[in-house]
């Protein structure tokens, strides 16, 4: 695996440090609070409040409201990633793996209301700390990761895996930030036809050789 690709819910929770009892109470309160009542007007008294811990006990681990947000925003994706893996775990041929996965992906962002509204921009509060690129990122990187074995194995040939990966993860992107059209995105079922019929296809792409 690329060094670029060093699992990058791993390196960004680094710099959050090592979570605690404490910690994950701050954190899954944030995420409730920012779910019911958005991220700008949600303020570290009510998360504190909500945690049951002193506010001074949130500002030591998270000394301003931003990387309180980050650690969050990193928490709430993470579960999605596992969701994500849940949904294809026991499912064995690859063709089912990708488009039951690209349906669950599409499903899964639309239904995290706080990950959802940071992708789609939260222009009160400007946070984008996971907007945009590394979002695509970690959707690109999950996506590599389920493909490059079966090119190991021989199942699939020696396309450029970060290629495709980037193709699904952007369309996903795509579906997330405007939804509507005529791709259906609603229906986790009709996601997964649409993955078969159009988008398992770039699994074997026409791979030009060099002439001799």
């Amino acid at each position: 695996m690329p060094a670029d690709e060093e699992p990058l819910l791993t390196s960004l929770f680094a710099e959050t440090g090592a979570s605690d009892e404490g910690t994950d109470r701050i954190l899954d309160a944030a995420l409730t609070l920012f779910a019911s009542s958005g991220i700008r007007k949600t303020t570290m008294n009510q998360i504190a409040e909500a945690a049951e811990l002193g506010v001074a006990t949130v500002y030591r681990r998270f000394p301003q409201k931003r990387q309180l947000v980050h650690a969050a925003l990193l928490r709430d994706v993470s579960r999605f990633i596992a969701f994500v893996e849940a949904s294809v775990a026991g499912i064995e041929a690859l063709d089912d793996q990708m488009a039951v996965g690209f349906a669950a992906f599409v499903r899964g962002v639309s239904e995290r209301p706080v990950m959802l509204s940071v992708v789609r921009g939260d222009p009160e509060t400007g946070v984008t700390l996971l907007a945009d690129r590394a979002i695509l990122d970690l959707g690109r990187t999950f996506i590599a990761r389920t493909i490059r074995p079966w090119q190991e194995s021989g199942v699939l040939a020696d396309f450029d895996t970060d290629m495709v990966a980037e193709i699904f993860a952007r369309l996903a992107q795509s579906l997330i930030l405007t939804p509507g059209g005529i791709i259906p995105a609603e229906n986790g079922d009709n996601t997964s036809k649409f993955a078969r019929t159009y988008l398992l296809p770039l699994l074997y792409p026409r791979i030009a050789r060099d002439p001799d």
